[in-house]
C-alpha cells in the first residue's frame, strides 16, 4: 500500500484545550528533541488562518524556525487563510472549500518525506474544520494517537476533561496532557497550579507528562530541546512515534 494513501499515518497530532495554549510551541519541541535523536520526523499544520505566510507570524513559520527543518512554510502548511476566524469560515472567505480528504491529500508528500509526523491542529477538537467535519473528525480520520496541550491556570480541569472526552468520543487515544505556562504573567498568583495536574489525571483518568515553561520569545531550537527534556516525560510520546 502507498504510504500516502495508507489508512494510519505514523506520528502524533498535538492539540489543545483552546486556541492561544501554546501547541505550536510544544509541537515545535517535540521535532526538535526527535530529530535531535536522530529520527527522520517532520512537521504538518494541515491548515491555519489568522495571517498569511511571508508575515513571519503563521505557525508554520514558527515550526520551520523553531526546528530548523529545510521545509517551505508553504510545504508544512498547505492551506493557509488570513482571516482570523474558524479555518472553515476562513476558507470560505477565500472561496475555498475545504473537505477531509483534500487536507489529507495535501499532507501526503510530508508523509512521504518522513518517518513520522509531528501534526499541529488548529484551535481545539470542537472548531469547525469543514462544512460537516470538526478537529476530532479529522484527528479521528488521521488514525493518530493525540496529545493535548492545557494551558497550567484556572479553568484548565474543566477544558481539559471536555477535550479529552470528545476525543474519546470519535475513538481517538489520547498520549497524555502536556501543562503550559503560556497563559501565566509575572507574578504567578493561582493556588489552582498546585493541583491542576493531579485532578486532571484523576478525574479524566489521563497522564499529564509534564509542565512546560513560558520562554522568552527569542527561543532557538536548542532551548526547545533542553527545556523539553528537563521537563516533559517523553517516554509515552517516543512510544507514539514508534508504533
Amino acid at each position: 500500500m502507498n504510504k500516502a494513501n495508507a489508512e494510519t499515518i505514523n506520528g502524533l497530532f498535538v492539540t489543545g484545550t483552546d486556541t492561544g495554549v501554546g501547541k505550536t510551541m510544544v509541537t515545535a519541541a517535540i521535532a526538535a528533541v526527535l530529530r535531535a535523536e536522530g529520527l527522520n520526523v517532520g512537521v504538518w499544520k494541515p491548515v491555519q488562518s489568522g495571517a498569511r505566510i511571508g508575515s513571519g507570524m503563521t505557525d508554520a513559520e514558527k515550526l520551520v524556525q523553531l526546528t530548523g527543518i529545510d521545509e517551505r512554510p508553504e510545504a508544512v502548511a498547505p492551506f493557509t487563510f488570513e482571516s482570523p476566524v474558524t479555518p472553515m469560515l476562513a476558507a470560505k472567505q477565500s472561496g475555498v472549500t475545504l473537505t477531509l480528504k483534500e487536507l489529507i491529500e495535501a499532507g501526503a508528500p510530508l508523509v512521504n518525506r518522513y518517518e513520522a509526523l509531528i501534526v499541529e491542529g488548529a484551535g481545539g477538537v470542537a472548531v469547525p474544520l469543514t462544512d460537516d467535519a470538526l478537529m476530532a473528525d479529522f484527528i479521528s480520520e488521521l488514525r493518530m494517537p493525540a496529545l493535548i496541550v492545557a494551558r497550567s491556570c484556572l479553568g484548565t480541569i474543566n477544558h481539559t476533561l471536555l477535550t479529552a472526552s470528545y476525543l474519546r468520543q470519535r475513538g481517538v487515544p489520547i498520549i497524555g496532557v502536556i501543562m503550559n505556562d503560556i497563559k501565566l504573567t509575572e507574578p504567578v498568583d493561582d493556588p489552582s497550579i498546585a493541583s491542576n495536574a493531579e485532578l486532571i489525571e484523576r478525574y479524566g483518568g489521563l497522564k499529564v507528562l509534564g509542565r512546560f515553561p513560558r520562554l522568552h520569545a527569542d527561543a532557538n531550537s536548542e532551548t526547545l530541546v533542553h527545556t523539553l527534556r528537563k521537563t516533559i516525560q517523553l517516554a509515552p510520546i517516543r512510544d507514539a512515534i514508534a508504533t
